[in-house]
C-alpha cells in the first residue's frame, strides 16, 4: 500500500470514529437518533468517506419528486430475500444520511439507498450504483430545488455518466422518460402519473406534450434526428389485475399501503429487485405488500377517543395524490401546513392544489401556516376551521376516525406532540 493510500485509510477510520461517538453522544443526550450528525461529522473529516464507505458493492438509488421514501423501503425489504442491505430507511437522502447510512450497514453486501434529486449526480459518481430507480419529477421547493428543467437536465447527464447500469424508469411520466431516453440499458415501467402540471411541453425539442384517454402520450415537435418523443411500451406495468411482467404473467399485487401511486411505486420496487439483482419475482413481490408504513406515513394511532390515519405531502402532486387517500366518511380531517426550512418557504403552491368537497366532514385547517391553507379553503368553498395547533385541531373533531393530512415539519412535530399526550396510544 502506498503512503497516500495508508494516509487515507487512517482518516477514513478516524472520520467512522468520531462519527460514531457523534451519534452516541446525540443519542445520550436526547437529541435526536444521531444519523445525521454521524454523517455530518465523518464527512467533515474524511471528504472521500462516502466512497470508501461504498467499498465498490453493488448499489441502487432511489429518486424523484415523490416516493422515494416508500420505493427505497419496498425495494429494500425485497432486496433483504437474498442479500444483506445497508438503507437509509429513516429518509435521510442527503449526503450526511447516505454516510451514516453506510456507517450503520458497512457488513451488507448490497446498498439501497433514496436519494435527494439534486444529490443524485456526485452520488453516482461516488458509489458508481449498478441500477438508478427514476419515479417522477414535478414541482417542489421552488426556493430549494429551482426550476424543475433543471432537474430533469441534471438527471439526464448523470443517468447517461453510467452507461453500465440498469434504469428503472416511469414511462407514464415525461421528465422522466426524458432522464433515461438515451440510455442503453432502460427498463421501462408504466407506474403512472396522477400529475401533469408540470410536463405539458416536450423537454427536449420544445412544443407541446399531448396526453390521450388510454394513457400515450407525444410530443408534438419531433426530436432533432426526426425522430418522435413518445410514450415508450412499458417492460412492466401495473393495474387492477395486478403486476404484469415482461414474460407475460400477471401477479397479484396486494398492498397494506393505500392509493395508485403506491401501486406505481411498488411496480418500480420489484421490477428493480428482479430485474437488476436477480431477485426471484414472487419473493420480491411477497416483500413490498409487507410493508405497511414509512416512517410513521400511513400508520394509524390513538389519541383519547380519537383513531387518527396520517398521511404525509409535501408538493402539488404529492398533495393532490394524498387528497384521493383520504376516508371521505371520517369523522373529521385536519390538515396541517408549515412553511419551514424543511417544506419550502413558500406555499403558494397551495393555489395549484384541488382541494376536493369533503361532504359533511369537519375539516379543520392547522399548522403554522392554516391561515394560508384556511383562505384557500375558503376560496375552494370548503366548510372549516381554524385551530393553528395540530394536537388540539385533532381534539376538536368529533370522536372517532381523524383524517390527518400534513407537510413535512408539520407532520414531524406533529407525530412528536402526539407522543408526549397522556392518552397517546401508538
Amino acid at each position: 500500500m502506498t503512503e497516500q493510500g495508508r494516509l487515507a485509510r487512517i482518516r477514513s477510520s478516524l472520520a467512522v470514529t468520531a462519527a460514531r461517538a457523534a451519534t452516541a453522544a446525540s443519542r445520550a443526550t436526547g437529541r435526536g437518533a444521531g444519523g445525521m450528525i454521524g454523517g455530518l461529522v465523518a464527512g467533515a473529516i474524511d471528504p472521500n468517506i462516502m466512497d470508501s464507505l461504498g467499498r465498490g458493492r453493488p448499489a441502487v438509488l432511489v429518486t424523484g419528486t415523490n416516493g422515494k421514501s416508500t420505493t427505497t423501503r419496498m425495494l429494500a425489504s425485497a432486496m433483504r430475500t437474498t442479500h444483506t442491505v445497508a438503507t437509509n430507511d429513516g429518509g435521510d437522502n442527503m449526503d450526511a444520511g447516505i454516510i451514516s447510512a453506510l456507517m450503520a450497514g458497512s457488513d451488507a453486501s448490497h446498498i439501497v439507498l433514496e436519494v435527494d434529486e439534486l444529490h443524485v449526480p456526485a452520488v453516482a459518481k461516488r458509489l458508481a450504483p449498478e441500477a438508478l430507480v427514476l419515479l417522477n419529477l414535478s414541482r417542489d421547493q421552488l426556493d430549494r430545488v429551482g426550476e424543475i428543467n433543471s432537474i430533469e437536465r441534471a438527471l439526464r447527464n448523470a443517468v447517461m455518466e453510467h452507461p453500465e447500469a440498469t434504469i428503472i424508469a416511469n414511462c407514464d411520466d415525461v421528465l422522466i422518460t426524458s432522464c433515461a431516453w438515451d440510455h442503453p440499458n432502460v427498463v421501462w415501467v408504466a407506474a403512472g402519473s396522477g400529475w401533469a402540471g408540470d410536463s405539458v411541453t416536450n423537454p427536449r425539442s420544445g412544443g407541446h406534450v399531448v396526453r390521450t384517454d388510454d394513457g400515450d402520450w407525444y410530443g408534438l415537435e419531433p426530436l432533432v434526428d426526426g425522430t418522435d418523443f413518445r410514450r415508450p411500451d412499458p417492460d412492466w406495468w401495473v393495474d387492477a389485475d395486478g403486476l404484469h411482467t415482461p414474460d407475460g404473467q400477471t401477479v397479484p399485487l396486494n398492498l397494506k399501503l393505500p392509493g395508485q401511486a403506491n401501486r406505481g411505486n411498488a411496480a418500480q420496487a420489484i421490477a428493480c429487485a428482479v430485474e437488476a439483482f436477480g431477485v426471484p419475482l414472487e419473493k420480491a413481490v411477497a416483500a413490498a405488500e409487507e410493508i405497511d408504513n414509512v416512517a410513521g406515513r400511513y400508520s394509524t394511532v390513538h389519541l383519547g377517543d380519537h383513531e387518527i390515519h396520517l398521511l404525509l405531502a409535501k408538493n402539488p402532486a404529492g398533495w393532490q395524490e394524498a387528497l384521493s387517500m383520504l376516508d371521505r366518511e371520517a369523522d373529521g380531517v385536519v390538515i396541517g401546513v408549515n412553511a419551514q426550512q424543511g417544506d419550502g418557504e413558500d406555499v403558494s403552491w397551495l393555489w395549484d392544489v384541488a382541494f376536493e368537497d369533503f361532504g359533511e366532514t369537519k375539516v379543520i385547517a392547522a399548522g403554522e401556516r392554516g391561515t394560508d391553507l384556511a383562505v384557500r379553503l375558503l376560496y375552494a368553498g370548503i366548510d372549516h376551521q381554524l385551530i393553528h395547533d395540530p394536537v388540539d385541531a385533532i381534539r376538536a373533531c368529533p370522536p372517532g376516525r381523524v383524517e390527518v393530512l400534513a407537510n413535512y415539519t408539520a407532520f414531524r412535530d406533529l407525530k412528536k406532540a402526539l407522543t408526549k399526550q397522556e392518552d397517546y396510544r401508538g
